[in-house]
């Protein structure tokens, strides 16, 4: 069958496609803006973001969730290219926690949802090496039970297990890369002189302690005037 060629009209719109497209990088080029993992232009650091990254060493990390998490990080540091992990050491405490949710009346769960984390640190590799950046990824996962399928479940398991090792490996990659394009200096933690004030009317928290509050800027017991929600396991 004869296929009719599509309306002047259409062809017109792509043509203009195309054109707003190419005008838009050019917008985007004459605005400063470079791809993160390229070099040279009018970035904030002429710095070869890809080369930087392959001299990155992912130190050890614990279990096998931690085994999954280092092998994704290597091979996103790596990429295409041989490693040479002599310029920074990259130290990840992953976190993964599994909740039952979609409660039946026997008491068994349709579905386990997983929220997963994990903090890293970048050191230099010297003889006393240095923090130069820190930062934090999470997401959250999960798989359909099958108690009637005992492989199939132990399958599920250790496939969103790997997922979200894959996904929290991405995303440090990415802001491991951000670091070296623009060498944003970690946030320094503060001490907290706030005074706190014992409320004398609750009830010791789960740990045996007594709840307190913080002082607001006017030096008064938040609670005194109304600036937090009472919760008697909660320190702030």
């Amino acid at each position: 069958m004869h296929k009719s060629a599509p309306p002047r009209s259409s062809q017109g719109l792509r043509h203009a496609a195309v054109c707003f497209s190419l005008l838009a990088c050019l917008g985007l080029g004459g605005c400063g803006f470079t791809p993160l993992y390229g070099s040279g232009g009018n970035g904030i650091s002429s710095v070869d973001v890809n080369q930087e990254l392959t001299r990155v060493y992912v130190a050890r990390i614990g279990g096998v969730y931690g085994q999954d998490m280092r092998l994704a990080l290597q091979a996103a540091f790596s990429g295409a290219g041989p490693e040479k992990p002599n310029g920074y050491t990259l130290q990840v405490s992953p976190s993964f926690n599994s909740e039952s949710i979609d409660i039946h009346p026997d008491n068994t769960s349709g579905r386990n949802r997983v929220t997963a984390g994990a903090q890293w640190t970048l050191y230099t590799v010297e003889e006393h090496p240095h923090l130069v950046a820190t930062g934090s990824a999470a997401t959250i996962d999960g798989y359909e039970n099958t108690y009637e399928q005992y492989f199939a479940q132990t399958m599920n398991a250790e496939t969103v297990q790997v997922r979200v090792a894959q996904t929290l490996a991405d995303a440090v990659h990415q802001q491991v890369a951000i670091w070296f394009r623009t060498h944003a200096k970690p946030v320094e933690q503060t001490e907290d002189n706030t005074p706190r004030y014992a409320d004398p009317v609750a009830m010791p928290n789960s740990d045996n302690t007594v709840p307190s509050h913080k002082a607001g800027a006017d030096g008064f017991p938040s609670m005194a005037i109304g600036r937090d929600a009472p919760n008697p396991d909660s320190d702030d």
